[in-house]
């Protein structure tokens, strides 16, 4: 079987639906590296995530290529700086077309307010559809945050106007209750029984599917297995058998 049959007839397993709801991370230093694996795992993903090691390694050319291949683009660096430059860099950064791209919470309101009006201007100027800012709440590698943080970064970035907020599946219920409208996505994804490397507070893709998670970005789980195909399309059917929740 060549390689477009394979895509062909994964692609049709696959609803979009799921997919949209997949970000692959790109944990790669290497833009041939990135393609090659973005390609071969298009299938199964909607979302593509260019984290600090690619972005460092590659910068912002990155965002095009991946933009080819049929991917929403979600830029993982994490901005934090006062909110003129933030506002700046995401301008730049919404008119390159991310869809997605991710700001520090506990850089504070103003901050940012200014990266999601400079990304959605950035867009817009460029003819992109309206992208989405997101607000990091919690690292998902630190176990020991004090209880109160969540509930306050939440509500700065609501009331900064993101679109959505990063969390761990373990602070879902919260995130609903604090912004009930905006996206939730969840990274630190492993399937039962692999390992959690760096992450402190893991979750399957089925739990956090059914926990509530609009987008869940999956990385060494699916990147570092042995069988990749098999490994993305076991997550993608976790996802699809997980029952909605809002």
């Amino acid at each position: 079987m060549t390689d477009a049959s394979i895509d062909e007839t994964a692609s049709t397993e696959v609803d979009e639906s799921v997919r949209r709801r997949l970000a692959l991370s790109l944990d790669v230093d290497d833009m041939v590296a990135a393609v090659r694996l973005a390609r071969e795992l298009r299938p199964w993903f909607g979302v593509a995530k260019v984290g600090l090691e690619l972005y460092s390694a590659e910068g912002p050319d990155v965002i095009a290529p991946l933009r080819e291949l049929g991917y929403d683009v979600f830029v993982d660096v994490k901005l934090h700086d006062i909110p003129t430059t933030v506002g700046r860099a995401a301008r730049v950064l919404g008119a390159l077309g991310a869809s997605y791209v991710t700001m520090h919470a506990f850089g504070g309101r103003d901050m940012l307010r200014a990266g999601d009006q400079g990304l959605r201007a950035g867009a817009a100027a460029a003819g992109f559809d309206e992208p989405t800012a997101l607000a990091v709440t919690i690292l998902t590698s630190d176990g020991g945050a004090p209880p109160h943080i969540l509930g306050s970064r939440l509500t700065a970035a609501m009331e900064a106007g993101c679109g959505g907020i990063v969390c761990s599946a373990a602070d879902l219920e919260e995130a609903r209750t604090f912004a009930p409208t905006m996206l939730r996505v969840v990274p630190g994804i492993r399937r039962a029984g692999d390992d959690a490397h760096d992450q402190a507070r893991p979750a399957t893709p089925g739990a956090a599917a059914a926990a509530g998670a609009d987008l869940l970005v999956i990385g060494r789980t699916v990147t570092q297995a042995d069988d990749r195909a098999a490994a993305a399309a076991a997550v993608a059917a976790e996802v699809a058998a997980a029952p909605a929740r809002r």
